[in-house]
């Protein structure tokens, strides 16, 4: 009996890869107030694919996304406990940004930066040929994947969900700052969550 030295090839091995080098990037290094620490959650089995702006600051203190009470907000949205969340790989988390971009001292955090997403994100999105839904979460993740489609606000683009379904699903920050929001856009809870929740039991279940 023969044992190959030869290195593991494939689609896994390809996406394990490149999550390998992205948790090694260092390209914000001296650009940051803090040093970086991409977060991501992406398997080969991911077919539910969850696109952020970037990690907050508790996210960059855990490791890992959404564990912030936006992703409270989020997972009620989706309709699945902590542990789907994190336990089943048919759901992955890749923000636009990998790393925490800092605090903006006028409030809230700073933008993610454009450089990441150009860096990374065609690379992974590569590897994950099963995904069959993204949600674009909020104004930033949605004026990168729509580009030209994209409509003149955040809100103007989430109204228009249907424009991008089946494949994309456009939705707002699920953050605190955002509360006013969706109390002045029932529409979004009364036509919109049904849908994302109809979906990701379709996937999920």
């Amino acid at each position: 009996m023969t044992t190959s030295t030869e290195p593991e090839t494939g689609p896994e091995s390809a996406l394990a890869d490149v999550l390998a080098e992205i948790r090694a990037c260092r390209a914000c290094l001296g650009q940051l107030p803090h040093t970086p620490r991409p977060v991501v959650m992406v398997a080969p089995e991911t077919r539910l694919l969850i696109c952020g702006q970037a990690p907050g600051r508790r996210v960059h203190e855990s490791g890992l996304p959404f564990t912030d009470p936006s992703g409270d907000r989020l997972r009620d949205w989706l309709g699945v406990d902590e542990a789907t969340f994190y336990g089943d790989p048919r759901l992955g988390v890749a923000a636009q940004a990998f790393c925490f971009p800092g605090t903006d001292p006028k409030g809230g955090d700073y933008p993610p930066p454009r450089h990441c997403a150009e860096l990374w994100r065609p690379r992974l999105l590569a590897e994950l040929p099963k995904v069959e839904l993204t949600l674009l979460v909020g104004g930033y993740a949605q004026a990168w994947a729509l580009g030209d489609r994209a409509k003149a606000t955040m809100t103007e683009t989430v109204r228009a969900w249907r424009d991008y379904a089946p494949a994309i699903l456009p939705l707002p920050h699920p953050s605190w700052r955002n509360t006013a929001w969706l109390r002045k856009n029932p529409w979004f809870e009364a036509e919109v969550l049904p849908y994302l929740r109809e979906r990701v039991r379709g996937i999920l279940g």
